[in-house]
């Protein structure tokens, strides 16, 4: 029998926030800035002399965080000294938090919170000029927040990589719904960094690993799962490998991990309070009560309210918490509906035929909430096809204008007169005499192409269901 082996995650997660300045100096905070070292200044550079100056906004960014999470803002907190050499870190050390960080517990999606605190983000190293490396300081002293979660043991090891890809998701949904981050995981502007390990007894951690450079969502699901199976193996290969605590990266490439250093601990870093900055008391400095009104409504409390207000898929949802601006604008479209049928039959449309479309021409534009929803009525009274009410999205997304309109100048209104049908129906069976014989000897499928010919012909203006009776009867 296959020993059974349980996985734990624990993560850390930086994202860089979205301020005017940097962290400790009036330098810009640009991530889209092209051309190296433009935006740095003494400060940033680690002149001898200079002293940082603490961003306001990016502790109050923190604390929104925090409180979103539920976590606890701390009373106390301070900056402190992280100690380490590297060519992107001028001073030598990085001013980050170790002892009293801004948040203390919370919960999101599955895991549980260790902390959030802030610190000051590297510079960037640019590797690509073959013998030698260059060092670009633009983001050097970037607010960077690090959140940190508790471990997390899981049954499956598929469960396990889900669970974690799903935490980031919904952690960058939050920084984005607070307005404090762009999260944009191509740019580097959140980075994901996994420590992972088994074990046999599901109360008893195995071997840390750290996974760095997971820069997208599948890449920590395949890292994940890449670096447990490895794990397993070595357990089960009985050739005595050991796991080894230390840090590894991800090759998206070769979709696999590597070994880069063995794993720092804290003592190795030889924390100390910053003496350049003052200690700060938050509760007295901010007002936490009004912050905490004006975070506004979060992705959990918004799939809440669309499920119990609008009943949709669980898909769609997800569009419209994915896509701010798309879920207003299906809340506009729904006020102007009737009946909770019609605000499903919305909400297809615009998840499946508006996204298509939208997909396939970029310049594509909702149209106004009145005249979608105006193609939604005539859809469900069964005044258009469905195929018609495509033709007129594709046509409305690129010129907004009154879809009844446009079906009664294109003669598009479905035809319930059974006189003007008929016409249409005999002209069919008398030129399709090969279909009609296939249907009369027993293959009743055959109907269809009749249908979609009468429907063809009537340029999609005849009732399907009139047409189906219709042919029926008159093939007795």
């Amino acid at each position: 029998m296959a020993k059974k082996y349980y996985p734990t995650i624990g993560l850390e997660i930086h994202a860089e926030l979205k301020t005017q300045t940097k962290m400790f100096c009036g330098c810009k905070n640009n991530p889209d800035e092209e051309k190296p070292n433009v935006n740095i200044c003494p400060v940033c550079m680690a002149h001898p002399g200079t002293l940082p100056v603490i961003n306001k906004k990016a502790i109050e960014n923190v604390i929104k965080v925090g409180l979103a999470i539920g976590g606890t803002i701390a009373d106390f907190t301070e900056f402190d000294r992280k100690n380490y050499f590297y060519p992107d870190i001028p001073k030598g050390y990085q001013i980050s938090q170790y002892k009293y960080p801004i948040v203390s517990g919370g919960h999101l999606a599955g895991f549980d919170i260790t902390r959030v605190h802030l610190e000051e983000d590297t510079a960037n190293n640019k590797h690509d000029r073959g013998d030698f490396s260059l060092i670009d300081f633009n983001r050097a002293g970037v607010p960077l927040m690090e959140l940190v979660t508790e471990p997390n043991t899981f049954d499956e090891a598929d469960v396990a990589a889900k669970t974690t890809s799903n935490f980031a998701k919904e952690l960058q949904l939050i920084l984005w719904y607070l307005g404090v981050s762009e999260a944009n995981m191509e740019k580097g502007e959140m980075r994901v960094e996994a420590n992972i390990s088994v074990s046999e007894d599901k109360n008893k951690l195995g071997t840390k690993v750290e996974v760095k450079n997971l820069n997208s969502f599948k890449s920590v699901e395949k890292a994940i799962k890449f670096e447990l199976d490895r794990m397993i193996e070595l357990h089960e290969s009985g050739k005595g490998e050991e796991i080894v605590q230390e840090t590894r990266g991800w090759d998206e490439s070769k979709q696999k991990t590597f070994s880069q250093r063995k794993k720092e601990s804290s003592h190795d870093y030889r924390y100390f309070p910053e003496p350049d900055l003052p200690k700060m008391f938050l509760h007295e400095a901010f007002p936490l009560e009004k912050i905490k009104k004006e975070l506004g409504e979060l992705p959990v409390e918004k799939r809440t309210r669309y499920k119990k207000d609008f009943g949709i898929k669980d898909e769609d949802i997800e569009s419209y918490i994915n896509d701010k601006e798309l879920g207003v604008w299906f809340e506009e479209v729904a006020k102007m509906l009737d009946s909770g049928d019609k605000t499903k039959i919305a909400s297809n449309y615009i998840t499946s035929d508006y996204m298509g479309l939208k997909k396939n021409n970029l310049e594509a534009l909702p149209p106004s909430a009145r005249n979608f929803a105006e193609l939604i009525n005539l859809v469900a009274d069964n005044k258009i096809s469905s195929r018609v009410a495509k033709d007129i999205l594709a046509m409305i997304i690129l010129k907004d204008e009154s879809p009844l309109q446009i079906a009664t100048e294109k003669n598009l209104l479905q035809k319930n007169d059974e006189g003007s049908i008929k016409i249409i129906v005999e002209k069919i069976i008398n030129e399709n005499p090969d279909v009609v014989s296939i249907y009369k000897g027993g293959k009743e499928n055959a109907i269809m192409s009749l249908v979609g010919k009468v429907i063809k012909e009537s340029n999609g203006s005849a009732n399907p269901k009139m047409v189906i009776e219709m042919l029926k009867n008159l093939l007795i």
